[in-house]
């Protein structure tokens, strides 16, 4: 489906990878005049892309349940969609953008460092989960799989602690379902175990939010990683 000037929406079967639809979508956003905005749904589902030259892309993601329970959001996104796209023009650069994630990202170290964690299991399990989240957005994980565990989890700390262990173990011991969803092994040092450090719920509401942005945009060797890298030589006061 498409609207000149406005959209580019694919839609698919009902639970299938929304993050492999957004890159077919990339595949033919040019032959269809590159429009600001890229959609993909699976009749439950909505990812809203920005696609505006010069930008970071955004996502805004919502489901049919949120169009019934609260539904002020998703209908000021849809009417953007189909009337005025320019109303979900991200207002931040990618530098802004990498900082943002830099700064929620330490937010996590101190707390966990503050808890008494040892400075290199803090170091390595926050490097496992920016690779995820650069992961999600290139397609090499499904797409917005961290957030969708928080929210499966329903924030519960045991069970959000079990479901990012046995993801983390799909990754470091040859592949295999998550759910429903296949996951590849992923070869290397980072993922040598599923080894897993508990989080608030707070904490994973936090990490739901970083989740959310648009990490195609964010510097891999920016402020993150320099943010990682510490930690492992950091003491607390």
């Amino acid at each position: 489906m498409w609207k000149r000037g406005h959209f580019a929406w694919e839609y698919k079967g009902k639970r299938k990878n929304l993050g492999a639809a957004y890159q077919q979508l990339l595949q033919y956003r040019e032959a269809l005049e590159n429009p600001p905005l890229l959609v993909v749904c699976d009749l439950d589902r909505f990812e809203v892309h920005t696609n505006f030259t010069a930008t970071p892309t955004v996502v805004h993601t919502f489901t049919l349940r949120d169009l019934l329970e609260a539904p002020e959001e998703p209908l000021r996104v849809l009417r953007a969609v189909m009337s005025e796209p320019e109303a979900l023009r991200p207002g931040k650069t990618r530098e802004e953008l990498t900082g943002e994630a830099a700064e929620q990202f330490a937010s996590l170290a101190l707390a966990l460092r503050s808890r008494g964690h040892d400075p290199q299991r803090v170091a390595h399990f926050l490097n496992k989960l920016l690779f995820c989240m650069f992961a999600q957005d290139a397609g090499i994980l499904p797409g917005a799989l961290l957030e969708r565990l928080a929210e499966g989890s329903r924030f519960n700390v045991d069970i959000f602690t079990l479901g990012l262990r046995e993801l983390f173990a799909r990754m470091s011991e040859g592949g295999g379902l998550f759910g429903t969803e296949p996951i590849d092994w992923f070869n290397g040092g980072l993922f040598d175990s599923a080894d897993v450090l508990p989080l608030t719920v707070a904490e994973i509401e936090l990490l739901q939010r970083v989740s959310r942005l648009d990490w195609s945009q964010v510097e891999p060797g920016g402020p993150c990683s320099c943010l990682v890298q510490g930690i492992s030589r950091s003491r607390l006061g």
